[in-house]
């Protein structure tokens, strides 16, 4: 029995669980993060649950659910730090998902750690190179040519952040790798049957 056939849902329930954990988490250190903490700037996986939502989740679930999660934890973000939900900046990010997602859907019937962790990379790569286009062409503090854009990519605006860019990317593709590497154990814990489980926790004779 796979995931994806239909009254499967209890086998869902930890990889559920896992994304309240990780937007809650999202949501604390966005709003605990000074402008001088870099190790945790950006270390949370919300590619990897585009990602993985849409390689193990039934159809219904597989772009709803990690939508759902990104749109709480923005909504939080923006108006602790005053941000506007519509403005590009923020869309950039849903645009990113739907790519990340679209990859998800392309491993969805081979869907395992073989071939979601070098996916996550992937979709890492994806998210960041999207979301800091977007913030090069619609942000004033960036000149709009190609040394400014490699400075999207690379530094940011020093007058932000005391975070550059290529940290954020870092710390992000470390999140996604660890949540895509939890993602896959969960999944596979709760399609596991209950006796199976514990036969396998049970001590093996020597």
């Amino acid at each position: 029995i796979t995931l994806r056939k239909v009254g499967n849902y209890p086998a869902m329930i930890p990889a559920f669980l896992l994304i309240v954990v990780v937007i809650a988490y999202r949501i604390v250190t966005g709003l605990a993060i000074t402008s001088g903490t870099t190790w945790l700037s950006n270390f949370a996986p919300m590619a990897a649950i585009a990602l993985c939502g849409a390689a193990y989740f039934p159809a219904r679930y597989k772009f709803t659910v990690p939508l759902i999660a990104l749109f709480i934890s923005d909504v939080v973000l923006n108006m602790h730090y005053g941000f506007s939900l519509f403005s590009p900046f923020v869309a950039s990010h849903y645009l990113g998902f739907a790519l990340v997602g679209g990859l998800g859907l392309l491993l969805q019937n081979r869907a395992s750690l073989k071939t979601l962790l070098p996916a996550s990379l992937a979709a890492s790569f994806i998210f960041y190179v999207v979301t800091n286009i977007v913030s090069w062409a619609f942000d004033p503090g960036y000149v709009k040519n190609f040394g400014g854009l490699l400075q999207a990519l690379t530094v940011g605006v020093p007058a932000y952040s005391a975070t550059p860019t290529w940290m954020f990317f870092r710390n992000s593709l470390l999140s996604d790798l660890l949540f895509t590497g939890l993602f896959v154990l969960c999944m596979h814990w709760g399609r596991t049957p209950a006796p199976a489980r514990a036969s396998s926790a049970l001590p093996r004779p020597i």
